[in-house]
């Protein structure tokens, strides 16, 4: 079965402009993801898609694969799809393009439930929460699984509510996604849903659709960039090893 990565990275960015392309250690950020992402052993082929003359340039330069994208795009997701539509790998999986320490591992994890399983559509990551802050913050999106490690929702609020004084383990979605071809390609297709306007988290769409996501725990970590702040930590961990 054929297992392609692909990696949206759009030049424009709220918060860092110019992220996927700034220094760290020697590298670009989107040379250090690519690198990293082409390390897991499911994948047959990693390609970069994006909307940027400059971010396909890099790419270029490093050796590695990319796509020019049309630049109407809203999600990385669509992205996906339109690389995708071209593609003959069975599986893809979408990595982002700011998670430059992203261990390879994790794209395995994320990965092996659909080659194990052909029913299962989508699937993604979760780890456990440990720092309190995480728990009140809407930028750390929770999500709660079923017995059998399917998603029952994700929010940015506190899931399950503790109504009580018993202890919960409260877990953290890991923005990893893997999705069988055919099903980006329809997934895409799909008007928007009123949960997924409403969190504003696009695989709330999925949910709300009836289709079922598969959630793989992991202890692995995923540090993304969106601030100056996020990106010195990074430079100041890869110094540090």
């Amino acid at each position: 079965m054929k297992v392609t990565a692909i990696i949206p990275a759009r030049y424009a960015s709220t918060r860092l402009p110019g992220k996927v392309l700034c220094d760290i250690c020697g590298k670009t950020m989107i040379q250090r993801v690519y690198e990293r992402v082409s390390k897991a052993q499911n994948l047959d082929q990693v390609i970069v898609a994006t909307d940027d003359q400059r971010v396909y340039q890099e790419v270029e330069s490093f050796g590695g694969r990319v796509e020019m994208t049309a630049k109407e795009h809203s999600t990385g997701t669509d992205r996906l799809a339109e690389v995708a539509q071209s593609l003959d790998s069975e599986v893809v999986v979408n990595v982002q393009g700011d998670e430059p320490l992203i261990n390879p591992a994790l794209v395995d994890k994320a990965v092996r439930p659909l080659l194990a399983d052909d029913t299962i559509k989508m699937g993604t990551l979760k780890h456990e929460i440990s720092e309190e802050t995480e728990l009140k913050d809407p930028n750390s999106v929770k999500v709660i699984t079923d017995q059998d490690d399917f998603a029952i929702y994700f929010s940015r609020s506190l899931i399950p509510y503790p109504r009580t004084d018993e202890d919960l383990t409260y877990y953290k979605h890991i923005g990893l996604y893997v999705y069988r071809r055919e099903f980006l390609l329809e997934y895409t297709d799909l008007e928007a849903t009123p949960l997924e306007k409403k969190e504003s988290l696009e695989q709330l769409r999925a949910l709300e659709n009836g289709y079922k996501i598969k959630v793989v725990e992991t202890e692995q970590q995923v540090i993304g960039v969106d601030t100056r702040e996020d990106l010195e930590r990074v430079r100041r961990q890869l110094k540090s090893n």
